[in-house]
């Protein structure tokens, strides 16, 4: 089924979700191409300006609500791709917050693209001004996929107590450092004098065959990698291995066949930056773990249910 909306002009349509701005046509069409339309939950699509950028956010609430979570998509993803998570995160009584990064998905941007990691952070900043003109309800609890995940690695190690969000931590498939990532910067310094990106190379990152198969007829998709994110990411990489460590117990899952992060090296990166952080290894799932097979949703759901309930979240 092709897509019914145009990014650009749903974008410009679009006003802070504090405005409470009925789904246009659209949005409507929008949201039902990605399954976002779901059921038992009000929804409200919006856009804030951060970092020189125009970021369009998301906003699903259950009926009753008892803590928020912020959820922050991977690399090439877009909200669009999160609807198992989010439906997850409504299940446990929790409003959920989410938008989609500079130049991915909806929001502007050069696709994929990004000057520096400290740009995340001000989306970041952004969305939690956008909760907080919704008044949504404490705790508020921070999850990330990959790059969604180092964003909130870097925001959590470098604010602290400072941080508006001091519910749970929850990391799926984190990325510190990519895997091969001695051989990506290599390529990266050699090509950076003579092309600004390559062409991106569709990876086979999840069981489930209908996601893969969606990722190629996926209208928000980048094509390309572009040089200035593997700088942004090699910058970002030597100042997040430096920073001094966290009290936070963030709760990780990580697939033992993900060819796309050095798991190995970000599991160890993380339990010295945290305080024993609690890890579920699923030994056959790969990188996208928001869109892995159900079997592989279902163990590391319960496992993260089972550990917010024990917190009383």
């Amino acid at each position: 089924m092709p897509a019914t909306f145009d990014p650009d002009s749903l974008r410009a349509s679009l006003r802070p979700l504090a405005a409470a701005q009925p789904l246009s046509v659209q949005a409507r069409a929008y949201q039902h191409f990605y399954g976002l339309d779901l059921a038992d939950c009000e929804a409200g699509l919006g856009c804030f300006a951060a970092g020189g950028y125009e970021v369009v956010s998301q906003v699903w609430r259950p009926r009753q609500a008892r803590g928020t979570l912020f959820l922050l998509h991977g690399f090439y993803d877009h909200m669009g791709l999160y609807r198992h998570v989010i439906q997850w995160a409504l299940a446990q009584q929790l409003v959920v917050i989410a938008c989609d990064l500079p130049g991915h998905g909806l929001s502007s941007g050069e696709r994929a693209s990004i000057a520096d990691f400290a740009e995340y952070q001000a989306t970041l900043q952004g969305l939690f001004a956008e909760a907080q003109s919704l008044d949504l309800p404490q705790p508020w609890h921070l999850c990330g996929q990959s790059t969604g995940g180092a964003i909130v690695v870097d925001h959590v190690l470098s604010e602290g107590a400072r941080s508006p969000a001091q519910g749970q931590v929850i990391l799926l498939s984190p990325l510190v450092r990519p895997r091969a990532w001695g051989w990506s910067q290599l390529s990266y310094y050699l090509l950076k004098p003579f092309v600004n990106g390559i062409a991106r190379r569709f990876s086979e990152n999840s069981n489930d065959p209908a996601f893969l198969a969606f990722l190629q007829a996926d209208p928000l998709q980048p094509l390309r990698l572009p040089t200035a994110w593997v700088g942004a990411l090699a910058r970002w990489i030597k100042r997040i291995e430096a920073l001094p460590g966290s009290p936070r117990r963030p709760l990780i899952v990580q697939g033992q066949a993900d060819m796309t992060v050095d798991w190995q090296h970000n599991l160890e990166v993380l339990k010295h930056k945290f305080d024993r952080p609690q890890v579920l290894m699923l030994p056959t799932a790969r990188h996208h773990l928001a869109n892995e097979t159900q079997a592989l949703r279902d163990e590391y759901f319960a496992f993260l249910s089972k550990r917010l309930k024990g917190r009383g979240l």
